[in-house]
């Protein structure tokens, strides 16, 4: 069978134009929407597959994170948090909020829904964007827009975060393996909050709810809009900021510390576990997956411990320390201030003696400090022979960096699907920074399959890219620049 993996679409609410301010949240604008690539993709596969297609759809398929409308009649109070920064992850809030994805993008599910009706599967893995696909009840509505029959909807399936395609491909998000955004327990998500469950958001998701969407300016699914140098905040402030959003100090302040707490809060409350039905949800991921029980509890072991186990690291990526160190040096220059008028008739402006001493000692930590988001690679080689020894898998694809590449690490042929999210240079969406990309495990007459990286062009031909493009990009961090290729034909069997 033929396998075709894509990631990283990031669909969500359609952002209206605002006169007022005409590039705030602009890259969720619907003319930046990727459903006609999508459909386009499923058409050609259609066209050139002779038999079924496995269609995965390989997490963060949905933002969950950055759909900020309200319900007009919501179940239970709605807190003005949740006014100011959308919904949390309850039942109904993410059924609310699928109903919204559902609702904006009739094109990308009117395109999956007739691909798998005419015969192919799609498999839903979750990423760390749309965790809230965990609900029967967000899955039961994407099955209704997909508007499938009964013999149909049985080639759709949900798998928590992981999933084997044909015995021989380990397919992951890959967010378990990003301490940023790996969930403390995937096979029991759900935390008590308030005495009602909810999905628990890791702190990469929870900066993106609490402080993305009210800093419209940052573009989400480009690092570099959101994580510069302090020389580059300065400059982006007043080029987009000063005249529409001059409290940003205030608005970064309060959400990066609400942030922080909620962050630490939800990581402290256990995971909802029912210690009669554990064995039944291991074996029920294990069904869908792909795998044995036992295996589903060997790759959890696998998982790299959340960011939360060292809150310093959260407080640097926030930029706490330094907006602490800020207001501990201007507390200090009022102390001297203060000091200096009881001992004599000096003026205010006394205070800026302190100031310009410290300051560029906070300039030199400011630039020192280095985000960590990233750094690692998702896949190294040891983490490689594991999951080779535990699935028995010897080709491995994920996503969630937003960077296409293909190498072999630790045994494994790897290959990151790269994204399809609006990911822009600047505010004013001009320069896209990448093409839509994909993953394509294809047979051969030998009877193994081999490991391909492709991609979409806007209105063009869709590409085979061969690995002497991607392979230097086998960082792991997401790259901000697109992939650039010329017209190919596929490797010869």
């Amino acid at each position: 069978m033929q396998t075709v993996i894509v990631s990283d679409m990031h669909l969500t609410e359609a952002q209206p134009l605002d006169p007022q301010r005409p590039y705030w949240m602009s890259f969720k604008r619907r003319e930046h929407f990727i459903d006609g690539d999508f459909a386009r993709l499923l058409a050609q596969l259609q066209t050139e597959s002779q038999e079924p297609v496995e269609l995965i759809l390989n997490g963060d398929i949905f933002d969950f994170d950055a759909v900020t409308a309200l319900p007009d009649q919501p179940p239970v109070p709605i807190t003005w948090f949740q006014r100011a920064r959308g919904l949390a992850s309850e039942a109904w809030m993410s059924a609310f909020k699928m109903d919204i994805i559902v609702r904006d993008h009739p094109d990308w599910f009117a395109a999956l829904g007739g691909f798998v009706a005419a015969g192919h599967c799609a498999v839903f893995v979750c990423g760390n964007h749309d965790l809230e696909m965990h609900w029967p009840d967000v899955q039961q509505r994407v099955r209704t827009a997909l508007a499938l029959d009964d013999a149909a909807n049985v080639r759709v399936r949900f798998v928590p975060w992981f999933y084997l395609s044909g015995g021989d491909t380990y397919v992951s998000h890959g967010h378990q393996y990003d301490a940023y955004c790996s969930v403390p327990d995937p096979v029991n998500p759900l935390i008590d909050v308030h005495g009602r469950p909810r999905v628990a958001i890791p702190f990469g998701d929870q900066a993106n709810r609490f402080m993305l969407n009210g800093m419209g300016y940052f573009n989400p699914h480009a690092t570099s809009n959101y994580i510069m140098s302090a020389r580059q905040y300065v400059r982006f402030f007043f080029k987009y900021m000063a005249k529409d959003q001059p409290l940003l100090l205030w608005t970064w302040a309060w959400s990066a510390a609400a942030t922080l707490l909620l962050t630490l809060r939800d990581y402290l409350r256990p995971p909802l576990r029912d210690p009669l039905t554990v064995e039944d949800k291991v074996a029920a991921i294990a069904q869908r997956s792909n795998v044995t029980p036992a295996m589903v509890r060997q790759l959890v072991a696998v998982d790299v411990p959340s960011a939360c186990t060292n809150p310093i690291k959260i407080v640097r990526e926030l930029w706490l320390d330094r907006g602490v160190l800020f207001a501990a040096m201007v507390a200090v220059a009022y102390l001297f201030g203060a000091t200096a008028s009881f001992w004599g008739n000096v003026t205010p402006l006394i205070m800026l003696v302190p100031l310009a001493l410290l300051f560029p000692l906070f300039l030199a930590y400011s630039f020192q400090v280095k985000p960590e988001t990233f750094v690692e690679p998702l896949l190294t080689p040891q983490r490689a022979r594991v999951i080779a020894r535990i699935t028995g898998a010897h080709m491995a694809v994920f996503g969630h960096t937003h960077e296409p590449l293909i190498d072999d690490i630790g045994g494994l042929r790897y290959c990151n699907g790269g994204s399809w999210s609006p990911a822009f240079a600047e505010p004013e969406c001009k320069t896209r920074l990448s093409v839509p990309t994909f993953v394509r495990v294809r047979p051969l007459p030998s009877g193994r399959r081999a490991l391909e990286l492709w991609r979409v062009v806007p209105l063009g031909p869709i590409e085979w890219i061969p690995d002497s493009v991607v392979r230097p990009l086998g960082s792991g961090r997401r790259s901000s620049h697109a992939v650039a290729v010329m017209p190919v034909q596929p490797p010869a069997e």
